[in-house]
C-alpha cells in the first residue's frame, strides 16, 4: 500500500458513514418509450408507502427492523420482491428514508437492521429471515404478499461491505447487490483506530459467484474511490474499478460514478438542506438508476434492464455518470 493511501485513509476513516403495478411508468410492450429509464425511474413510483420504524425484533445484535412497504401491500394477489438494507458506519435507517420510501413505491418491501454495524452482511441476512416468517405468518401484514425467490441486498459505505458480504455468503438467496460507496479495501487492514470491530470486515469479489452486483460511487468520495492508483491484482481493489475488476465475469456485473456527489449525499433528500456544508447534491441522481437496477434484476423489467447493456444501454450516455462499464448484453 502507498503512503499516500495510509493518509488518505488517516484522513478520511471518520467520513465512512455518518451517520397500480410495479410496471407503471414503463412502456406498454411495443410502444415507444415517452421518458428515458433514467427520468422514469427518478420519479416516484406508482405505490403509496408506509414506513414503520421498529417493526420486528432483531437481528443476533438485538437490533430491531425497520420497513418501508407498499400501503396496499398484496392487492390483487401481487407478490413484492425484497430489498435487505445495511447503514454506514454511525448511520440509522431513518437517515435513508428518502431513497429507501423511492425504492418501496416501486413495489419492493425494504427492511433494515437499526445497525450501525453491518460490515459481515448478517445482519442483514437475518432482516431477510425475519421477512420469510412475517410472509408464513397469517397475523402479519405481509402474510403471502412477498416474492420470497426475488430478495436484493443494498447497503452504504460499511453497509456497503455488507451487501457484498450478504451477497457472498448467502447461498444464491440474494439475487442482485448494490454496494454504494463501497470503500477500498485499505479501510479494513490499517493499523489505526476504528469505531467499532466490524470495521476489521472486508469483502472479497473473487467469491461472488452467484447473481449480480452494480458498484455505484460519488466522484466527490475520498473513501470510495472511482478508479484505482494501481492494478487490482497488485493491490487490492482500492476502487469501484478493482471491486468491478475483481468479480468474476461469470457474474452479471456494471459499475457507473454519478459525477458530483460526496460519500453521504446518498443520506439525503434531492438537493441539500440549509447549513449543510457535507451535501453537495443530495440524493435525487441516484434515484433513477438504483431503481432500475432493482427492476431489472427482481421484478424482470426488460425496459429497466437496456439502460445496463454493454456500451448500447442509457447508463453509458448520460454526461451525469462516469466510469460506466457493464458485462451485460442484450
Amino acid at each position: 500500500m502507498s503512503r499516500g493511501v495510509v493518509l488518505l485513509a488517516a484522513a478520511t476513516l471518520a467520513l465512512l458513514g455518518s451517520g397500480a403495478t410495479a410496471q407503471a411508468g414503463a412502456p406498454a410492450p411495443g410502444a415507444a418509450p415517452a421518458k428515458s429509464v433514467e427520468a422514469t425511474y427518478s420519479e416516484r413510483g406508482p405505490f403509496e408507502v408506509t414506513k414503520q420504524l421498529g417493526f420486528g425484533c432483531c437481528d443476533s445484535s438485538g437490533h430491531k427492523f425497520d420497513v418501508w412497504y407498499p400501503t396496499d401491500i398484496g392487492a390483487n394477489g401481487e407478490q413484492h420482491p425484497i430489498i435487505t438494507w445495511g447503514d454506514g458506519t454511525w448511520a440509522h435507517p431513518f437517515q435513508y428514508d428518502y431513497l429507501l420510501s423511492h425504492l418501496a413505491s416501486w413495489g419492493f418491501v425494504v427492511i433494515a437492521p437499526d445497525n450501525t454495524n453491518t460490515g459481515s452482511g448478517q445482519e442483514m441476512l437475518q432482516a431477510v429471515d425475519f421477512l420469510k416468517g412475517q410472509n408464513d405468518d397469517p397475523s402479519s401484514v405481509f402474510y403471502q404478499t412477498l416474492d420470497t425467490d426475488n430478495v436484493g441486498a443494498m447497503g452504504h459505505s460499511q453497509g456497503a461491505v455488507g451487501t457484498l458480504n450478504a451477497a457472498i455468503t448467502s447461498g444464491g438467496v440474494v439475487k442482485t447487490a448494490v454496494p454504494i460507496e463501497l470503500p477500498g479495501q485499505y479501510m479494513c487492514t490499517l493499523n489505526l483506530p476504528k469505531p467499532d470491530a466490524a470495521m476489521t470486515v472486508c469483502a472479497d469479489p473473487q467469491k461472488l459467484t452467484t447473481g449480480s452486483v452494480l458498484y455505484v460511487n460519488g466522484s466527490g468520495s475520498p473513501i470510495s474511490l472511482s478508479t484505482q492508483p494501481l492494478p487490482w491484482e497488485q493491490i487490492g481493489p482500492q476502487s469501484a474499478q478493482g471491486y468491478y475488476g475483481a468479480t468474476p465475469d461469470t457474474v452479471q456485473k456494471a459499475t457507473a460514478t454519478l459525477n458530483g456527489p460526496n460519500h453521504n449525499d446518498i443520506q439525503g433528500q434531492p438537493g441539500c438542506p440549509p447549513n449543510d456544508p457535507g451535501c453537495v447534491s443530495g440524493v435525487q441522481g441516484f434515484l433513477g438508476t438504483l431503481t432500475a437496477w432493482n427492476m431489472d434484476k427482481l421484478r424482470g423489467d426488460a425496459y429497466a434492464h437496456s439502460a445496463f447493456v454493454s456500451g448500447a444501454g442509457e447508463l453509458f450516455s448520460q454526461t451525469a455518470w462516469s466510469n460506466q462499464a457493464s458485462n451485460i448484453t442484450g
